[in-house]
């Protein structure tokens, strides 16, 4: 799939990792759908990303609001080709806290809610959408790319929910790509190590800078515009498909 001329939609486009991916493919010639939440700096981005970019503000966990999106997108840029899922929020508890407390099943239910459900609401209503397009030459008629995490395999102290969200969405990777094979639509899944995004810049910077150190190499926090070299990258090659591509400069999580 060539980027240039298409159409694409971008979950979490206002920030981090979604950010960086909406500024490359416009970059690159395509129309790009900033979706994220009405209080995000979505409007702002999208502006200082030029006329390529549209901000549809809404939540991936809302059908009705991702559908009513994903048409306005369609209605602007003649239809989508490429869907990168970045929307995703993090959580930490134990599963029993040091005070004997059991890990609040509420905010269990909220991070496989808006992770694993909120990527898959968007998978697919967007690719039946992706359908109706027109073949490329090799029958090609969309691409998604979905974020997890390394934590769906190395998962922390305190990252049960998050590793669990992030588990599901490799999981669904290769069967959903299997069931979309039909249509054309490949899916492909970056699972991203540490890397400079509003998660971590809560940190004070030595501390980011002692988290970079573990990495192997290179020995820093990965940068956003690198997931999206990648994600740009799986769009543009058509043999990329039911595949989880660890981004993580060779990093193996320890415990904690």
């Amino acid at each position: 799939m060539q980027i240039a001329g298409i159409g694409a939609f971008v979950t979490g486009g206002a920030s981090g990792l979604g950010e960086a991916t909406a500024r490359l493919l416009a970059q690159r010639g395509a129309s790009v759908a900033l979706f994220d939440l009405p209080r995000s700096a979505g409007a702002e981005v999208a502006k200082s990303i030029g006329e390529a970019a549209l901000f549809l503000p809404g939540d991936v966990t809302d059908a009705a609001q991702v559908e009513a999106a994903l048409d306005e997108a369609v209605a602007a840029f003649g239809g989508i080709r490429a869907v990168v899922n970045c929307a995703g929020i993090g959580s930490a508890a134990r599963t029993v806290g040091k005070q004997g407390e059991p890990f609040p099943l509420d905010l269990f239910r909220r991070t496989i809610e808006v992770n694993l459900v909120g990527t898959f609401n968007v998978i697919r209503l967007a690719a039946a959408r992706m359908a109706g397009n027109e073949p490329l030459a090799d029958g090609e008629r969309g691409a998604v790319v979905n974020t997890a995490s390394i934590a769906a395999f190395e998962g922390q102290i305190g990252q049960a929910a998050y590793s669990a969200s992030k588990g599901g969405i490799v999981g669904l990777t290769l069967p959903v790509a299997r069931d979309l094979a039909r249509l054309g639509v490949r899916v492909c899944t970056i699972a991203p190590g540490l890397f400079r995004t509003p998660l971590l810049q809560g940190l004070p910077e030595p501390a980011l800078e002692a988290l970079g150190k573990t990495i192997p190499f290179p020995p820093r926090l990965g940068d956003p515009a690198e997931f999206a070299a990648l994600a740009c990258h799986i769009l543009e090659n058509p043999m990329l498909n039911g595949e989880v591509i660890r981004l993580d400069g060779a990093l193996r999580m320890a415990p904690a």
